[in-house]
């Protein structure tokens, strides 16, 4: 048997320790890949934060275009809750501000603590609904049995493409009592 050669053996060494770098080098890199994925063709429901304020020039007729806007609730499997929207669907004029309240109880014999969070679908229609108020922003804290109305204020910008015509608004509540790392406040 002939000894392996010692050339032979760097190469390979150096070729995997190369393949071992890049490797990790592209899972740091899927974070913001994804976002800029995400940004670019409209996935992921992501919804803006950013206040929708309609721009209309004098003597410009505004757009009075109204869409279906259904709001859907969903508890978590393990969560002891109960969580529904107050209205299921409403008919809403772009550009104008509308609120709709969700109804939460916590049916277990602790005080507990959730975060919602939201979905807006289809996916390209997500970054022309804007929320000015919502529940979601931050954690909800409710002790056992007690319940409340929760509201979200929002907006769905005139420049929504005309081929939209429902619009899905929806929330997922996880317990995260064990996780007070934030200040827990109601609205």
């Amino acid at each position: 048997m002939q000894a392996p050669d010692k050339k032979r053996i760097h190469a390979i060494v150096i070729r995997s320790s190369l393949i071992t770098v890049l490797m990790f080098g592209f899972g740091f890199a899927l974070v913001p890949l994804y976002d800029v994925f995400c940004d670019l063709t409209g996935l992921n429901g992501k919804v803006s934060l950013t206040p929708i304020h309609p721009v209309s020039t004098p003597g410009e007729v505004p757009d009075v275009r109204q869409i279906q806007m259904q709001f859907i609730a969903i508890n978590n499997e393990t969560l002891p809750w109960e969580f529904a929207p107050r209205e299921f669907s409403l008919p809403i004029q772009l550009g104008k501000p509308y609120v709709t309240h969700y109804r939460a109880k916590n049916l277990s014999s602790r005080s507990m603590t959730v975060q919602a969070i939201p979905s807006v679908s289809p996916g390209l229609a997500a970054q022309h609904l804007s929320k000015m108020e919502c529940f979601c922003f931050e954690q909800q804290r409710l002790e056992a049995g007690e319940e409340m109305d929760m509201a979200v204020r929002f907006v769905v910008s005139p420049s929504l493409p005309q081929s939209f015509s429902v619009m899905t608004l929806s929330y997922t509540l996880f317990d995260v009592s064990d996780k007070n790392t934030t200040q827990l406040t109601r609205n």
